[in-house]
Formats: C-alpha cells, sequence, structure tokens
C-alpha cells in the first residue's frame, strides 16, 4: 500500500478535520506519510518514508521510546510534541497515537498530528464538548433571541426551575416565578442588541423553593451568533455566590458594628446603637438587657447574675429595636426575665442558647413575648438566639435576637457572628460604664471644689459661669468664689492652675481650700497672695519629695502630677459702707468694670508673677466703685481667640461682649460665656460678676471716742440707743456687754484714736478701731485671776469675732445673729 493509499485508509477510520495523519510500525519507524503531515512539516514523503519517526520530527530519542511504550502498554497515547520543519523551524503539534492493526495483518499505529501554534487546544468533536459543558458544576443554559431556553445542563437544576427538559421553550420568569427574571432578561436583552458580554452580574434574592433562604448567584451572558454573524440566542452561566455574598454580609455588619457601636460613652446609647446595627439586616428583633448596677457605672458582681438561676431577675432594657417597630430608645425599662428562661441560664452560665423555632416552654420577657404574640396568624414561630453581653470576664447582661420575616432559621454561623458582634459591643458598654463611674466620681470632687451655691450677702449680686476645656469629664482647674469677710466686707476671687481633667481639679481644690483659710485672717489683698505663693512653692516641693520617694515601675498614664506652680489668681476685696474696691493679682488679667451708665473699663492693676514662680512682692491697686458698677472676674480663657490658641490682648471682644443688656446678671453672664467661648474651649473659663450695693446710711453708726475709761459708759448707751433705733432692742444687752469689753480693752492697752462703729447688715457687726498693731488673743483664765475674761465672755455671747490690720491700726470686731438672737 502507497503512502496516498495510506491515508485513505486513515481518512476513513479516523473522520478528523484538520488533521496530518501518519503510519508507524512497532519500532517507530514512518510507513506511511501525507500530503498534509508533507504541508505541516515541509518533509517530502520520499524523504520520511522509512525513517524513524524521532528524526523526522526532529523529537529526543529518549521522548520517541517513552511514547512508543506508553502506546504498547496502554494501547495509545495523547499529548505536545514539539516538533521541526525542514527549515529548522520548530512547530508545536499535538499527537494522538492510536493503534490502526488491521486482522491477520501486522501491528501500526495511527499517528494524527494538530498543529497548536494558532488553536487553543485539541480540536473536539461535539460530543466531547456536551460532556464537558453538561457535566460542568456551574450552572449553563441557552435561550434563543425570544430568551426561551433551547438548552441547559444538568448543574442548573441545583437553582430550581426543574430538570433541563422541563425548562425547553420557556421563559424565565415561568421556570422560576418570584425572581427578578425582568433584571436578568433586561441583561438578556442588551447583550442581544450590543454584542458586547456581560461579565459578574451579581443577583440576590430568595427562590421559590428555599423561600427563607437569601442566595446569591454571579451570572454572564454572551451572544451566539450564526456563521453569518447573526445573533442566534444568549449563553449564559450562572455560579452560586451564597457563601461569599454571606461572608460579605458579615463582613459589612461587624464594618458597620465598628463605626457606629461606642460612638459615645453613654451606656444605654452604646446598647442601643447595637440593636440598631442588627436590624434588620441580621435580626428582626433585637433587645438588651443590663443589670441595673452596670448602668449606674458599677462593676455587677458575679453573685448579681447567678442568684437567677433560681429566681427571676430583674434587668433594664437599655435598647430595642425591630423591623418596622419604632421604639422610644430615651431612658430605659424594667424588664422581669422568668426563673429558669433561657435569658437567666445565659446570664448565671454565661453561655449562648440558640434554638431554630421557638417553643412555648422556653418562656422570654414579658415584653419581647408581646412581640411575638403580634406577628400575624399562621406565620412559623420565630428563631431565637440569645448571648451574654461579657467584657473582661464579667456579665453586664443579655442580648436576644428573634428572625421570623423572610430570614432562615439562626444556624452556627450566625451564633458565631452574633458573638463577635456582642463582644465588640461588650466592650463598649464596658468602657462606658468605667467612664460612667469615673465620671460620676470626678463631678462629686468637682462639686464639692467648687461652691455649689455662692453666700447670701448684701454686699454684691453676683453670677458665675463655668465652662471646661474637658468636655468628657466636665472638670477643670479654673475656680472662682465668694468669701464673705469681716465688716460686711466680701472677697471675690477667681484663679486657675495649669493643665485641665481631674489633676488639674485635684489642685485648683487645694489652692481654693488655701485661698479660703488665708482669707479667714482678713489680711490685705497683696499679703493673701504672699502668703498663697509661699504655700504653693512648698506644695511644689512636697510633690517632688513624694515623687521621687515612690517606688521605681512603669509609667503609669492614669496617674497625673497635681502641678500647682503657675498658678494665677486675682484677689478683691469689696466694702459696701464706702464702695472701696482693694484688689491685688498673681499672674492673672485684671478685673474689668461695667459702669452703671453701661461703659466698660478696664482697671490697672499692677501684674504679680504666678503663684510659686518667684519675682517681686505683690502689689495692690484701690478703687472706689460708684453702686450699680459690675466687676467681671475671668480666668483668661475669656480671652482666647482664632483656631489656634492666642489672647485678645487689647480685650475688645470682652468689651463688646459685656456692654451688651441683659435682664439679669445671671443672663449677662451667660450671654457673655456663650459669645466669647467657643463649643470646644481651648482652655477652662471661669467668669464671675458681681454688681456692687451700697449699705445704706442709717445702717451704719459709728463714733469717734476719747481714751478715758469714763467714755465706756457713754459708748454702751450711744449704742444702745441706735439698736432702738434699729428695732433691735433684744440685742441690747449682749451689745452692751461687747461694746464695753472692746472699748476698755482699747483704752487699756493700745494707743492713738478709738472709734465705735455699728453696721446691720445680715447680722449686726461691732466694730472698735485703735492705733495698736499687737493682736489680742483669747485667754482662759483661773477661778482667782481678776481679769483676762474680757474676750472670752465677747467669744461666748457672739456669732464670731476677730481682728483685721489696717495701715494705722487695728480692728477687733464681732457679730451677732439677727434672724437667731440666742446665738
Amino acid at each position: 500500500m502507497g503512502a496516498h493509499d495510506e491515508d485513505d485508509v486513515a481518512r476513513r477510520w479516523f473522520d478528523v478535520a484538520d488533521t496530518a495523519p501518519l503510519l508507524l510500525d512497532t519500532r517507530g519507524v514512518v510507513t506511511s506519510w501525507t500530503r498534509d503531515a508533507e504541508r505541516l512539516l515541509g518533509c517530502p514523503a520520499a524523504e520520511a518514508v522509512g525513517r524513524d519517526l524521532a528524526g523526522v520530527l526532529a523529537l529526543g530519542v529518549g521522548r520517541l521510546a517513552y511514547v512508543m511504550d506508553r502506546c504498547r502498554r496502554d494501547g495509545g497515547w495523547a499529548g505536545l510534541l514539539s516538533a521541526r520543519r525542514r527549515d529548522g523551524r520548530p512547530v508545536p503539534v499535538m499527537a494522538r497515537f492510536t493503534s490502526a492493526d488491521e486482522p491477520g495483518g501486522s501491528a501500526r499505529w495511527l499517528v494524527l498530528l494538530n498543529e497548536m501554534a494558532d488553536a487553543p487546544g485539541w480540536d473536539m468533536s461535539r460530543a466531547v464538548l456536551e460532556r464537558m459543558i453538561g457535566g460542568s458544576p456551574i450552572g449553563i443554559a441557552m435561550v434563543d433571541t425570544d430568551l426561551r431556553f433551547v438548552w441547559s445542563n444538568e448543574a442548573l437544576t441545583r437553582f430550581g426551575g426543574g430538570p433541563p427538559q422541563s425548562r425547553l421553550g420557556l421563559r424565565l420568569a415561568e421556570v422560576q416565578p418570584g425572581l427578578d427574571s425582568e433584571a436578568i432578561e433586561a441583561q438578556m436583552r442588551r447583550v442581544l442588541a450590543t454584542g458586547e458580554p456581560v461579565v459578574g452580574y451579581e443577583l440576590v434574592g430568595r427562590f421559590r423553593a428555599a423561600p427563607h433562604r437569601e442566595t446569591a448567584h454571579m451570572l454572564s451572558f454572551t451572544r451566539l451568533d450564526d456563521e453569518h454573524g447573526a445573533p442566534m440566542g444568549v449563553y449564559y452561566t450562572v455560579v452560586d455566590m451564597t457563601e461569599r455574598h454571606r461572608a460579605r454580609q458579615r463582613l459589612a455588619l461587624l464594618d458597620r458594628a465598628g463605626r457606629r457601636i461606642g460612638r459615645s460613652l453613654d451606656i444605654a446609647r452604646t446598647a442601643q446603637e447595637l440593636a440598631d446595627v442588627a436590624v434588620p439586616g441580621f435580626a428582626d428583633l433585637v433587645t438588651v438587657d443590663l443589670l441595673e448596677p452596670v448602668l449606674r457605672g458599677a462593676e455587677p458582681t458575679p453573685d448579681q447574675a447567678r442568684d437567677g438561676a433560681e429566681d427571676s431577675v430583674t434587668l433594664r432594657r437599655a435598647g430595642r429595636r425591630a423591623s418596622g417597630d419604632p421604639w422610644d430608645a430615651t431612658g430605659t425599662r424594667e424588664v422581669v426575665h422568668r426563673a429558669g428562661s433561657p435569658a437567666v441560664r445565659c446570664l448565671a452560665g454565661g453561655r449562648p442558647w440558640r434554638v431554630e423555632r421557638l417553643d412555648p416552654l422556653d418562656p422570654l420577657d414579658p415584653l419581647t413575648e408581646e412581640w411575638v404574640a403580634g406577628l400575624p396568624a399562621g406565620s412559623e414561630a420565630p428563631s431565637a438566639l440569645i448571648v451574654p453581653v461579657r467584657a473582661r470576664g464579667v456579665t453586664l447582661g443579655v442580648t436576644t435576637f428573634l428572625r421570623q420575616h423572610r430570614h432562615e432559621p439562626f444556624g452556627e454561623d450566625d451564633l458565631v457572628l452574633a458573638e463577635d458582634l456582642v463582644s465588640r459591643a461588650a466592650v463598649c458598654v464596658d468602657n462606658a460604664r468605667r467612664y460612667t463611674r469615673e465620671r460620676d466620681a470626678a463631678l462629686v470632687l468637682q462639686r464639692n471644689l467648687l461652691p455649689r451655691r455662692l453666700p447670701e450677702q448684701d454686699a454684691v449680686e453676683v453670677a458665675a459661669c463655668y465652662r471646661p476645656a474637658d468636655e468628657l469629664t466636665g472638670l477643670g482647674g479654673d475656680w472662682y468664689d465668694l468669701i464673705p469677710l469681716s465688716g460686711a466686707r466680701v472677697a471675690l476671687v477667681v484663679g486657675e492652675v495649669p493643665g485641665h481633667g481631674i489633676d488639674a481639679a485635684a489642685a485648683m481644690g487645694r489652692v481654693r481650700t488655701a485661698v479660703r483659710t488665708l482669707a479667714a485672717l482678713d489680711l490685705p489683698p497683696e499679703e493673701i497672695l504672699g502668703h498663697l505663693d509661699d504655700l504653693v512653692t512648698r506644695m511644689d516641693d512636697e510633690e517632688g519629695v513624694a515623687a521621687e520617694t515612690e517606688p521605681q515601675g512603669p509609667p503609669d498614664p492614669r496617674r497625673g502630677g497635681a502641678q500647682t506652680v503657675g498658678a494665677a489668681c486675682v484677689y478683691v476685696v469689696y466694702d459696701p459702707v464706702d464702695g472701696r474696691c482693694v484688689m491685688a493679682a498673681a499672674g492673672h488679667p485684671a478685673p474689668a468694670v461695667v459702669l452703671p451708665d453701661g461703659s466698660v473699663t478696664f482697671l490697672e492693676l499692677p501684674q504679680g508673677p504666678p503663684l510659686g514662680a518667684g519675682g517681686p512682692p505683690f502689689e495692690s491697686a484701690e478703687v472706689t466703685l460708684p453702686e450699680g458698677s459690675t466687676l467681671a472676674l475671668h480666668t483668661d480663657g475669656l480671652l482666647a481667640r482664632g483656631e489656634r490658641w492666642a489672647l485678645d490682648t487689647d480685650r475688645e471682644r470682652l468689651r463688646q461682649a459685656l456692654e451688651q443688656s441683659a435682664d439679669t446678671l445671671e443672663l449677662r453672664c451667660g450671654t457673655v460665656i456663650d459669645a466669647l467661648v467657643p463649643a470646644r474651649p481651648y482652655d477652662d473659663v471661669a467668669l464671675l460678676m458681681a454688681r456692687t450695693r451700697r449699705l445704706a446710711a442709717d445702717r451704719v453708726a459709728d463714733w469717734e471716742l476719747p481714751a478715758d475709761p469714763a467714755a465706756v459708759a457713754e459708748a454702751r448707751k450711744t449704742a444702745s440707743r441706735r439698736l432702738a433705733e434699729w428695732g433691735l432692742t433684744e440685742l441690747s444687752f449682749t451689745t452692751e456687754l461687747v461694746v464695753s469689753e472692746l472699748v476698755t480693752n482699747a483704752i487699756r492697752y493700745a494707743t492713738g484714736p478709738i472709734r465705735l462703729r455699728l453696721i446691720r447688715e445680715r447680722t449686726l457687726v461691732c466694730e472698735v478701731f485703735d492705733g495698736g498693731a499687737t493682736a489680742p488673743h483669747l485667754r482662759h483664765p483661773r477661778t482667782t485671776d481678776e481679769g483676762g475674761r474680757g474676750l472670752l465672755l465677747v467669744s461666748q455671747v457672739t456669732q464670731r469675732w476677730g481682728t483685721r490690720f489696717l495701715p494705722e491700726g487695728k480692728i477687733i470686731w464681732a457679730e451677732q445673729s439677727l434672724t437667731d438672737p440666742g446665738v
């Protein structure tokens, strides 16, 4: 048989297009060569026949030996071979070795060679293609130009709609009602019209076969054209992306939880944020119930969670959200969980509880049962999931999740997700609880450091405003005070210590206490600041010694230093008898004065150094204010302006704010703060405004007395007559005793002029001035002593007494209560 006869045999046995067939004997020698083989390899039959195939194709001897061995063992072989044309150019070919033995003839091998230079791979028959597409795990279908099914594979059955035979001739809406078929067919029409494929179209929905289970699929559409390029239909594939879609949903839920839960340090709001995040994407109803101590900032004990194992437990509903059911999130509600209920078991054991469908034997709290009872008649029982709210090993409450509307029951993956969600929220709730505890303690500290209300007196009308820079704690280092002094006078104080927060508040409390203590000595303002400067320096030294003696260890960020050095203070003493105002400042802005006509002036006050900083001695200034003037004492935070810290040194903004009128002094104080202080102040701000008053002339009486013992009796009579005019005859005996003792001491022990003054204010004040420079001392005389009982008697019959020094002498004073004459 010649070469061309061998080719005819090969074509009769194997009808394969675009293939170059040839025959080999058992040794691999070419016995038949075709024109297609000549065209493919550039080698004529005369040169090929009788040669080893390895030589014709320029193959390695070992490669051909391996192929022939596989043919003898397996009955054939198929694979890629790297051949060379006669001109040396390499030609990759797909080779198929098949037995071509004829009955009674010698053994032969038929070799089919396909050039692979421009081909994607094997040339496959329709049967191979149908087996490959029909057995694919990916759903595949073809529709005609009317979008009716003409072919689909078995894998598409998994997505609903029945077997391939039942789909033929039907539209998608007829095969799978309830699916968003309009959107899918819109994509098909687009592909038919444009010829451009659509890849990665995502479809999320529910099939009729599983109405409670949300699924996600990725579809790709390609147009099918005939040999003339005319559209025949659309070929599309369907890939199930449900698990990936659910993973994305879980990650999105956790991402939302991370962004939305814990945006504040309010416990109830944090609990409500947990409920808001989980509805409706994860559940139809979510409730968050916390132990009552948690909402107060206290840490619940393990016994509080375990006690409910046998008894009912009362919790506070801090958060709730239901699909289509608005909830008033203001405040919390009391919720009683019955003994043995799933919530109580979770609370006691600290482990979650899950059930696919609620059973009547699993009682919930009354409010949740009310929601379940309101579900449509005939609907399935909801699926339930209860997760304890635990943080740092402590159970704070429980969170209940219910599913009913178009949701499949909770599964194990849902339980893991819920635990992750609740654990994140639990940390935020615990942080808010800890903050609430610390803030409550800080506010108690602040309330005890600042005056709750300023004392009542007749010297000035006062109003004060305080705004801390630390909005979270409400604490700062600024303070204000009003201290009643002897002789109907008052001390007005405003000051600040460096820093913000609880450390600054603690330092402020120490300095403020020192100021009040020094004020009781009735010293001039500059001396008060001098003593205060020494105390601040001593406090700083003590802090340094304490820091050196503390055991060394890692730094504790919660423990700061209560710094007092650098504190600033302005101390003003106002006398309502004559309107005199004496003041001194230590590193502090001078007060402003709003005169009765509304004009604003800034007092000239010598500026002393900040407390503890060292420097020249403090100086005071004195001014007489007309009645109705308003003193404005403020910290430098009121002068801050601009986006960065800067002081309004000319105080023009303050002038404009003080010129604004208001119905009351308190409103005026608030107006100034609102006009000058931003919503987030750069520094703590304190403002104390005092409108001056004058005591009427008929409420003050004074007399010059000679240094003569006979003047004592006349002084008693004069004082008694004035008390009668004031309608205070019930105080005559006591007042005569006080006048007698104080005037007698002045005549006996002092020099210079003597003056007696009575002041009727909220108390009756008796003052005796003399030119002496020594302070009297209270003595406790023995029974046999003839004298020394004067001041002892005065201290017993009056409310309080004391001494204050003036440049020209001293004043001994005593006060009697007008509301309780017996004191």
